[in-house]
């Protein structure tokens, strides 16, 4: 029997244990990662906590919804064993007239395909050693590997959190739409909890002037390496330094980790970049479902 249980009622233990014993296990599910991106949430319940499927929501003009949050990837059902996915679905479209939500790729419903649209991450194996990784980079980012070298770009691992936030706040974020200061300060909380419990390193690169050129932030859960948020300096794109950041990177996880996980996208341009390290293709489904009245449905389409 599934049951929606609010986040104040929640028993943290059984919930978190079966995110962390779950097939499609990832650092997203916890209750404290929720927390700390999260404004509201709550969680449809299989019977004993068997499978969970936590759900962010929020409220406006007197309707709930559910929304996909900052900072957090991916979502959808964890289950410690096979069950059936549709149910989580049939409650969830029962509670909520709009709801917004990446799933993981482990989740594979086969019911209401018309709410479920195909999307992509890049992922990279990091099986193969180093030298055979950086063999399969294309010659663009080989290339671009030279510029680093040609102008000094160091890399450094114990920045402040602080130094990538205003970075990313000054170039990427002027190009991500409705993100606002406590978003930030979401990220923030996030990025500092996650280095105070090393389940997550900051990576920062300076040029020889001593310049913030670029810089990322890497979860890491099981054998899973997941670059969260990113961003290069816009105005000094010339000297290579969001592909040194990135196999500095990998040549730092290849040794600890299966999975490079660059966060992605299905943004063909994006999508592109990441495979000219030699990624793939990883498919999860995302969730778009729209029964709001007729005047609410033009509104949030």
């Amino acid at each position: 029997m599934i049951r929606k249980v609010q986040r104040a009622a929640l028993d943290e233990a059984k919930y978190n244990a079966c995110v962390e014993e779950a097939m499609q296990s990832s650092i997203f599910g916890f209750s404290w990662y929720l927390d700390q991106v999260v404004e509201q949430w709550e969680v449809l319940v299989l019977d004993d906590y068997e499978a969970v499927m936590p759900i962010p929501k929020r409220r406006k003009w007197f309707i709930s919804y559910v929304y996909p949050p900052l900072w957090l990837i991916q979502l959808g059902i964890f289950s410690k064993v096979a069950v059936d996915e549709n149910e989580f679905l049939i409650a969830l479209f029962d509670d909520y007239r709009f709801v917004e939500l990446r799933l993981n790729a482990g989740n594979h419903p086969s019911f209401f395909k018309e709410y479920q649209k195909d999307k992509t991450l890049q992922i990279l194996s990091l099986s193969p050693s180093y030298e055979a990784l950086l063999a399969k980079y294309n010659r663009n980012r080989k290339r671009e590997l030279q510029k680093a070298v040609k102008h000094d770009l160091t890399e450094k691992w114990s920045d402040s959190p602080h130094a990538l936030i205003q970075l990313f706040e000054k170039n990427v974020g002027k190009r991500v739409r409705h993100i606002k200061a406590e978003d930030y300060q979401r990220l923030l909380r996030l990025m500092q909890h996650c280095l105070a419990e090393k389940k997550g390193e900051l990576l920062t690169v300076y040029d020889k002037d001593n310049e913030l050129v670029a810089g990322a932030f890497f979860l890491k859960h099981k054998k899973r390496v997941t670059e969260l948020v990113c961003s290069s300096d816009f105005s000094n794109r010339k000297n290579g330094a969001n592909t040194f950041m990135n196999d500095r990177a990998i040549f730092k996880y290849q040794k600890h980790f299966d999975v490079f996980d660059f966060g992605g996208s299905s943004m063909p341009g994006i999508a592109k970049y990441y495979k000219s390290f030699g990624a793939k293709d990883e498919h999860y489904y995302q969730l778009h479902y729209n029964e709001l009245p007729k005047l609410l449905k033009l509104v949030k389409s």
